[in-house]
């Protein structure tokens, strides 16, 4: 098995996913310094201890997330779970690498595109809030009804979706931002959607959709991003000739 430095992995992954672009919540790249040479990245979608002890247990080199630490408005004090989890991976020099809004926006390996290529949808644009935004929009090759865009969800990310049952008997266009993206709701009815697909859902939702008579689904937080750091992650094991393992920490949220 092959090695690469810390150094050159991080260069590369920063200029892929131009982190430099984003204004995000956190920060995006190394968030916890580890060994200087790779030979094992183990990926999971968020850097919690049950995931942190899994990657120790597989040896790994590097933790590559989409949900890391140091968020904004969070306590910078070193306590409690925050302690304990930054002790197990500075005491094991295991890397945590951690990219946040530019993983959901990537056009191949993030997490929006990726949950098009799973649902059988054709990317036309990118939509949303930020610059760059990150909310992908296209549509179907054929219309589905919105009970098999129901199931489809099911098949494809392992979680009955919460659907709101307001729109077209047939959906062709869709628009879509994966994680607690239903303030992306207003801005997909204005693309004219036919439904909308996020991770969470908030009491508002349920009024807006039966007014605009737009269908919304909520596939899960969790769900709708375990897909972009595992593709990243494959990509960057096969860029340099490394070992990649996901490993799922199931999250019913």
């Amino acid at each position: 098995m092959n090695r690469v430095t810390s150094k050159e992995l991080l260069t590369y992954t920063n200029d892929l996913l131009e982190i430099d672009r984003f204004q995000d919540y956190c920060p995006n790249g190394l968030q916890v310094e580890g060994k200087p040479q790779l030979r094992k990245i183990v990926s999971g979608v968020t850097a919690s201890l049950a995931l942190i002890d899994a990657a120790l247990a597989q040896s790994a080199d590097a933790l590559l997330v989409h949900h890391g630490y140091f968020w904004r408005n969070e306590s910078p004090v070193l306590v409690g779970i925050k302690r304990e989890r930054l002790w197990r991976l500075l005491s094991q020099q295991v890397n945590l690498l951690a990219y946040h809004l530019p993983l959901d926006a990537h056009p191949l390996y993030g997490n929006n595109a990726q949950l098009a290529l799973r649902l059988g949808l054709q990317v036309e644009g990118h939509f949303g809030k930020g610059v760059p935004a990150i909310g992908m929009y296209g549509r179907f090759n054929s219309a589905l009804t919105a009970a098999e865009f129901s199931h489809r969800i099911e098949q494809q990310l392992q979680r009955l979706p919460l659907h709101i049952d307001s729109g077209p008997e047939r959906i062709s266009r869709v628009a879509w931002c994966s994680g607690a993206a239903q303030d992306y709701f207003a801005a997909a009815i204005e693309l004219g959607a036919d439904a909308f697909l996020t991770g969470e859902v908030s009491e508002w939702c349920v009024h807006t959709a039966r007014e605009h008579k737009v269908h919304f689904y909520a596939a899960g937080h969790h769900a709708t991003e375990r897909y972009g750091v595992q593709a990243l992650g494959s990509h960057l094991a096969q860029r340099f000739g490394i070992e990649h393992q996901f490993i799922e920490i199931p999250n019913p949220v």
